[in-house]
């Protein structure tokens, strides 16, 4: 793990996506976090101890999903597909496909295993909100909220798009994971990989930590809104907001879209997936929701020690 010390920091973009806004001054205690995202290793050794089984590994109850096809009450989690030319972008079923017998142990379905991949090093996928929980929970530790995660991000810059600055890929240097090339069907692979790489791969941040962007989306432990929270005006002058928490749970669920009935949290850090064309999220400030249930094969996790 690597100490973040106590700061204040300008959270948020304005550049790219709405959900992003406003710019906000937003203050943190000081903390530990995981150098690199947990591994397929870390996670076995997890299981290995408490006989743990993830969500992915248990069939859903059809009660809990009405109007759930009496097929697809298997286990299993979501998995990428690349595609074999260009599609609607709008619909990211297109690329998604819930894959039966996908988990952590075979994060390309059931004929696919880490042991056979060589993937003990590469961050563990398929793990749902509460499987990132109960091993943070094991080790002693936490998830990062969304303001320790940005924070942490940054590396000590300001005002910067990218963890290391404002240029994506710096001379053509490639410093982190994401698809270089069209989204979903052509990828350039100039990163080396495409899909998870092994933490470590690319040059750590002004605080020593690898992959806060790039490779696996993070869980952490704030619920989601499309509207930050921000420090209210005091006097004519803002001040910072104090170690932010997220939204309510009530929040996290989106009336526009009633499907959306169970709370989501934010993710962090973007993917292997996110793309120039598609989703560049591949920066400190971009944030994503995610439903608690829901596994895939590019969602992993952290954690923090307070």
């Amino acid at each position: 793990m690597r100490w973040i010390p106590a700061g204040t920091f300008t959270m948020g973009s304005e550049r790219f996506y709405p959900e992003e806004a406003p710019l906000r001054r937003v203050s943190v205690d000081g903390f530990w976090i995981d150098a690199t995202p947990v591994t397929n290793r870390q996670f076995a050794a997890f299981v290995e101890a408490t006989g743990y089984v993830t969500m992915a590994q248990v069939a859903p109850d059809p009660k809990d999903y009405p109007g759930l096809a009496a097929e697809m009450a298997r286990a299993g989690s979501l998995v990428f597909h690349k595609t074999a030319a260009p599609v609607d972008t709008g619909n990211p079923a297109n690329w998604w496909r819930f894959d039966h017998g996908a988990d952590w142990r075979h994060p390309l379905g059931p004929d696919s295993d880490v042991d056979t991949l060589d993937l003990w090093d590469h961050p563990v996928v398929h793990v749902a909100f509460g499987d990132a929980l109960a091993y943070a929970e094991w080790a002693g530790k936490d998830l990062p909220t969304e303001a320790e995660f940005e924070y942490a991000a940054k590396g000590g810059l300001e005002d910067r798009d990218y963890a290391w600055g404002d240029e994506l890929a710096p001379g053509g240097a490639m410093l982190a994971n994401y698809w270089q090339g069209l989204f979903p069907f052509a990828n350039q692979m100039l990163d080396g990989w495409e899909r998870t790489s092994p933490v470590g791969t690319y040059p750590a941040n002004g605080y020593g930590l690898f992959d806060m962007i790039g490779n696996t989306w993070e869980w952490t432990r704030d619920w989601w809104s499309d509207k930050p929270e921000v420090a209210r005006k005091k006097s004519g002058s803002c001040c910072a907001l104090s170690n932010p928490r997220g939204a309510r749970l009530k929040d996290s669920f989106d009336p526009a879209q009633p499907q959306v009935r169970i709370g989501r949290k934010v993710l962090k850090g973007g993917s292997h997936l996110c793309a120039a064309n598609y989703c560049q999220r591949y920066r400190p400030a971009a944030r994503h929701p995610e439903m608690i249930d829901t596994s895939t094969s590019h969602i992993g996790f952290r954690c923090v020690r307070r």
